[in-house]
């Protein structure tokens, strides 16, 4: 399977610069491993960093038969498609791709190993989306844990809660501080190399998947939590089971400066002191578990001038009387004092 030395090339089909190319998107901002190339069939001819503007200087080719040329011995799947299927003509890439010696790692929700039963020695197929093995409803051991337990929660899907989530663990650890990031997604599993695909997992056993995996890692003295789409979100079904897993101690709500209703639904989005109270809330069940405390807000800003984007920082954190960052653009060192207070 995947190890750092592996050296890698990120096929975003055609969406290296917009949203949906978020699997790639992480992989570039956050892998310890070599990029050698991206393959997008509209921007071939680029450079990944001119793009992106930010990630490894790497070339952007158009298909994986010019990639292969790149040196590169694993290809991720970049792009996240609504429903979470393989594109029909990309199956032809990813045949080109076995065919010429490269594994695959897949962050869809469709499996492609029973696709390549015959590899080469070495050759492998990572679905990472896939239910853990021996899962068991949870128990709410967690909350009698003694360490810190931070879980990332947001106002919108994509909105930045994996990114403030790794962070604020690399923060902790330059810090000194026994921490571990507990990945729940597959761009956290991939970059982090452990955790579980919380949207692959029966809703019966979800919140027992949660609370193994932060049972797994009670010697650290610190958690991140990733958490997954949002209370508002008329789709997701992730908040629970975060929260009944993990117990958290503390939480960081996550929010695009700017947006007063949901990307892709038309659902407003409350005062967002009212959204922290409301998750306090949930957390704690009318007193039945631990109340969590908020110790403020990650704000992405990427929309917005360097000026404006402090102003936007500034304003909301007079409003809620709590830190507010961005944790790309001004790092998040007021999160991790208030964490670690």
């Amino acid at each position: 399977m995947l190890n750092a030395n592996h050296s890698l090339v990120v096929h975003f089909d055609d969406q290296i610069a917009r949203r949906n190319g978020k699997m790639g998107h992480g992989v570039l901002r956050f892998t310890a491993n070599p990029v050698v190339g991206c393959i997008d069939r509209h921007r071939h001819g680029e450079n990944s960093r001119d793009v992106l503007g930010f990630g490894p200087d790497c070339p952007v080719v158009e298909d994986v038969a010019q990639a292969l040329s790149l040196g590169g011995e694993v290809m991720v799947l970049g792009m996240a498609p609504s429903g979470g299927r393989l594109p029909s003509h990309m199956f032809e890439e990813v045949d080109r791709a076995v065919e010429g010696g490269l594994s695959v790692a897949n962050g869809l929700h469709q499996s492609l190993a029973d696709r390549y039963l015959e590899l080469r020695p070495g050759q492998w197929i990572w679905d990472i989306r896939k239910e853990p093995e021996g899962l068991s409803i949870a128990s709410a051991q967690a909350a009698s844990l003694g360490n810190r337990r931070l879980l990332t929660v947001g106002t919108d899907m994509a909105i930045g809660k994996m990114t403030a989530g790794i962070e604020i663990w690399r923060e902790a650890q330059r810090r000194g501080v026994h921490a571990e990031f507990l990945a729940t997604g597959q761009i956290g599993i991939f970059v982090s190399g452990r955790g579980i695909a919380l949207d692959a997992i029966r809703v019966d056993y979800a919140c027992g998947a949660v609370e193994r995996m932060v049972l797994d890692a009670a010697g650290a003295d610190l958690q991140v939590i990733e958490g997954q789409g949002s209370i508002l979100h008329p789709g997701s079904t992730s908040t629970l089971p975060l929260l009944r897993g993990s117990c958290p101690t503390h939480l960081l709500l996550c929010h695009r400066a700017g947006s007063d209703r949901l990307e892709d639904h038309d659902v407003p989005v409350p005062p967002l002191a009212d959204l922290m109270a409301l998750y306090e809330d949930m957390a704690s069940a009318c007193g039945a578990f631990p109340r969590p405390k908020t110790i403020g807000v990650a704000l992405n800003t990427s929309s917005l001038n360097e000026g404006d984007a402090q102003n936007a920082l500034q304003a909301l954190s007079t409003e809620i009387g709590l830190p507010v960052v961005d944790p790309l653009r001004f790092g998040v060192t007021p999160l991790v004092d208030a964490l670690l207070d």
